[in-house]
């Protein structure tokens, strides 16, 4: 019967340490680390922590957006957490698996997480609409003009190869291509 720290950061610049003491402090037989998006599948030390689990043993995150990527996520883990016999102990949301009241909790707040991410990501899309909307553009600007595109065109049609302008003009073929295609 271990007891299993999982710690996880979503970028490169954040730290861990905040978990991990947590962790540490929680008596953690073995703690598993990265800096990962949740939201990503990929998250390789989740799944090797995910893959080391057994039955008896104890999870323990510090927060429960640590964990999951989403709610159907948590349940899924919930429900193989609950079948495999493992608890789950969430430090600052005070959440134990191994009582009713912890399961109550666990799932009363996935279901909470989830839906502050859906108002964050509706947030985010208005914001981006509205300013959509105001004329601000998104994304690298173009980097041919239409008088360059022109040119393109015109010294296509002096007898240029698509190779000679790609390298005189310092772009990829395929862009060459639609230079042409947007100049016809």
């Amino acid at each position: 019967m271990s007891r299993i720290g999982y710690a996880r950061v979503s970028s490169i610049g954040q730290s861990l340490e905040v978990q991990l003491e947590k962790l540490n402090e929680a008596a953690c037989d073995r703690i598993y680390r990265e800096k990962r998006s949740g939201r990503t599948a990929d998250r390789l030390e989740f799944k090797a922590c995910m893959n080391y689990l057994r039955d008896g043993d104890t999870l323990i995150i510090t927060r429960l957006d640590r964990l999951a990527r989403s709610v159907v996520h948590l349940a899924q883990l919930a429900k193989r957490f609950e079948q495999e016999g493992i608890d789950l102990l969430v430090l600052d949301q005070n959440i134990d698996t191994s009582t009713s009241t912890g399961r109550l909790m666990f799932n009363m707040l996935a279901s909470i997480a989830e839906f502050e991410n859906d108002l964050r990501t509706e947030r985010q899309a208005e914001g981006i609409a509205k300013a959509k909307e105001n004329g601000v553009k998104f994304g690298r600007p173009p980097k041919l003009t239409d008088t360059k595109k022109q040119e393109i065109y015109s010294r296509r049609l002096a007898g240029a190869t698509i190779g000679q302008l790609a390298k005189e003009f310092s772009l990829g073929e395929a862009t060459i291509y639609r230079a042409l295609k947007a100049a016809r």
